[in-house]
């Protein structure tokens, strides 16, 4: 079954994720698609669709939400996958339902919340001002959550 995993990442917790996923479904088997560099994809060559993004300031990546829109025909005719990178665990649930439409959520074989990671080396130095006033985070940390990245892949397979 051909894959695609499309997805957008800001400092790389979510490519990152995209690539633990097409590792475990196999190199040959699944494209990962970065909407940074994809701006055009085609989706009629791939038989399920995992759909990624990542949490800044409260809201995911617009790419994001542009490709959901743009192509919400399409996703809704083959078996979907969602997850989002998200550090924040109170709110994670709430930035999931408004990252992606309510359509797509119920349509979804698994929708997932996979952690996140504060990665300083990736910041500027005004991101990294943020991370540390919010967080109280003073360096790099990764939470990303391997049990829901399995999970994942168990929902999609089934």
């Amino acid at each position: 079954m051909k894959t695609a995993v499309v997805y957008r990442s800001h400092h790389g917790t979510t490519e990152k994720v995209a690539g633990m996923i097409q590792l475990a479904l196999g190199i040959e088997n699944c494209a990962l698609l970065n909407l940074k560099t994809n701006t055009k994809i085609d989706l009629g060559a791939y038989d399920r669709v995992i759909i990624g993004g990542s949490i800044h300031a409260g809201n995911i990546q617009s790419k994001v939400k542009e490709f959901c829109n743009k192509n919400l025909d399409v996703l809704l005719g083959k078996p979907l996958g969602l997850f989002l990178s998200c550090m924040d665990e109170k709110l994670a649930q709430d930035q999931f339902n408004r990252a992606y439409p309510e359509v797509l959520r119920s349509h979804a074989k698994s929708c997932k919340i996979t952690g996140g990671e504060f990665n300083f080396d990736r910041m500027n130095f005004f991101e990294k001002l943020i991370v540390r006033k919010v967080s109280g985070v003073e360096g790099s940390v990764s939470k990303i959550d391997m049990d829901k990245v399995r999970e994942l892949l168990r929902e999609m397979a089934a």
